[in-house]
């Protein structure tokens, strides 16, 4: 529910005998339209102050996403003609950027971030849950009289899930996760946010290959084993829940639309004519390609990695890039429809679009097949778009160091309202309009108590700790190596060569080690601040 706005003033008391003494009723009614002033929340005056038509507002937010897995950012071998539509018909940042990471599953402290606009050092815990004093991305529109609407991934608590939006379709990750895009499991909108697993369904083919849902069973087990043949996979569904919701949207006020795929995250699954589309044979590998890291980075061994043999021989390598381009384009073609929709309803006119991927994905660079890493495409550098008819400066770049928790107070910023308190992350809007060119001149990045980056100018220093660590299945065990790399970054954009041990680099390296440990300080960079972690990278490093 929304929560009511605070007033400047809870009270006015008039005391009526005075009142009385008024010499005329013009008196009494300046008194009176100022007292109402008085008491009108801070917001209801802004609002006032605002232009008529408020944009709609979309966010895209794509699944394990890195910055050249567009063609137009990376200009690698993936067709995504509909995200470059995008990146023509907005402003994209070239440096944008995830934090890092207290999870393998990165993806849960990112979308923590965009949501609440808050680094990772101030998430509760790893980001699972958003407690009621951090302010969501779909509270703060709600309070500018928005309809929010959410479609697709949610990976946080639901509770936060409800006072977030309004409405709300094919919900996903609520209790039953089938690895599998064309058996994901499903929930409907719940206003009081009790979801509960036998709620669940599928969308399955009926023998006439009409879509129809059916329950969740025990013997629906963990994929992948779905093809196209069994039912749409996951971004159909949710492109065109989304565009359903477009093209029906009748209400007077307008709507934030949070559409969260799951693509490209794996299983890296696409209907046949796309993955005809990548043929092995036809892959180039990316400059970073290794068939093993050089050393162990504190977290080689997990799921994701899993998802490949060692050593990932060119071959394999091929195979999972070629899968990974399949998915991404049959996502952009989904993509495709929801901007399609906008276009035919009219509302593109009046939309902003903002399109981001929560983390980078490694898929053979490195010798990593993940996310868990703070390189900047295998683990942290991200698509960062703003784009549609209110963009005025198309087809630009910027330059700008940006976070993904920037996000929230830049749309808010946009639409002209104030983020609320809780929100850390920097508008962008200066950068957008180019009022200014930068909003920060660094950036920092973790994960877990393994690995720190820290990029200033061309320049990213990464360290890496031997460190403690502990699993139920494991118990505490000692993991990572304690390695220094220094990358420039302008030059050698996908941290090919390590400059750390060369004479000439050594006063550079000396004096990022130096600033990244001030820069921690500053952003409470800590143990005892991350809650729930036993061990800090500081301890070790």
């Amino acid at each position: 529910m929304k929560e009511k706005p605070k007033f400047l003033l809870t009270q006015i008391q008039f005391n009526l005998s005075n009142l009385m003494n008024y010499k005329n009723r013009f008196s009494l009614c300046i008194l009176v339209v100022f007292s109402t002033l008085l008491v009108l929340p801070v917001s209801a005056q802004k609002r006032k102050a605002k232009k008529k038509d408020q944009p709609n507002v979309l966010v895209i937010y794509t699944d394990d996403h890195r910055f050249s897995g567009v063609h137009a950012l990376g200009n690698m071998q993936v067709k995504t003609p509909n995200m470059d539509a995008l990146i023509a018909d907005g402003v994209s940042f070239s440096n944008g950027y995830l934090m890092g990471a207290f999870s393998g599953a990165t993806c849960v402290p990112s979308r923590a971030m965009l949501l609440t606009g808050r680094n990772v050092f101030e998430l509760q815990g790893q980001g699972h849950t958003i407690p009621p004093e951090h302010t969501t991305i779909g509270e703060a529109f709600q309070a500018q009289s928005y309809n929010t609407h959410i479609v697709g991934k949610w990976h946080q608590d639901n509770a936060s899930l409800a006072r977030s939006f309004d409405s709300g379709d094919r919900i996903m990750s609520r209790g039953i996760y089938l690895v599998d895009h064309f058996r994901m499991p499903s929930w409907d909108w719940k206003k009081d946010g009790d979801y509960k697993k036998e709620e669940g369904y599928l969308l399955v083919y009926d023998t006439d290959g009409k879509v129809v849902r059916r329950p969740v069973t025990k013997e629906d087990k963990r994929g992948p084993t779905g093809t196209e043949k069994n039912g749409p996979h996951t971004s159909e569904i949710y492109a065109e829940s989304a565009s359903e919701f477009i093209m029906d949207y009748k209400k007077k006020d307008p709507f934030f639309m949070y559409l969260a795929f799951h693509a490209p995250h794996d299983p890296r699954q696409a209907p046949q004519k796309y993955k005809d589309m990548y043929p092995i044979e036809d892959i180039i590998l990316s400059p970073s390609y290794l068939e093993q890291h050089p050393f162990d980075n504190g977290h080689m061994f997990l799921r994701d990695e899993e998802l490949a043999v060692w050593p990932r021989t060119p071959d394999v390598a091929k195979e999972q890039l070629s899968d990974y381009y399949a998915i991404i384009t049959h996502l952009d073609d989904q993509i495709g429809k929801v901007i399609a929709s906008l276009k035919e309803s009219g509302a593109y006119e009046n939309t902003l679009i903002v399109f981001a991927g929560d983390s980078g994905l490694a898929v053979g660079n490195h010798g990593l097949m993940g996310k868990q890493n703070i390189y900047d495409e295998d683990g942290v550098h991200i698509p960062l778009v703003f784009s549609g008819n209110l963009i005025k400066d198309k087809g630009s770049k910027r330059e700008a160091f940006a976070y993904n928790f920037d996000i929230f107070p830049t749309i808010l910023d946009f639409i002209g309202a104030d983020a609320p308190s809780s929100v850390t992350g920097t508008s962008l809007l200066p950068v957008i309009n180019k009022e200014k060119s930068i909003v920060r001149d660094y950036t920092y990045h973790a994960y877990k108590q393994f690995q720190r980056a820290y990029r200033k100018g061309d320049y990213k220093l990464i360290e890496y700790v031997r460190a403690k660590d502990y699993t139920k299945k494991d118990g505490e065990t000692t993991r990572g190596s304690r390695v220094t790399q220094l990358f420039n970054i302008k030059n050698d954009p996908w941290e090919v060569y390590d400059l750390s041990f060369f004479p000439k680099y050594a006063e550079q390296v000396k004096t990022m080690q130096k600033e990244m440990k001030e820069k921690a300080k500053e952003l409470g960079d800590t143990k005892a601040n991350i809650e729930g972690e036993n061990f800090g990278f500081w301890e070790f490093y």
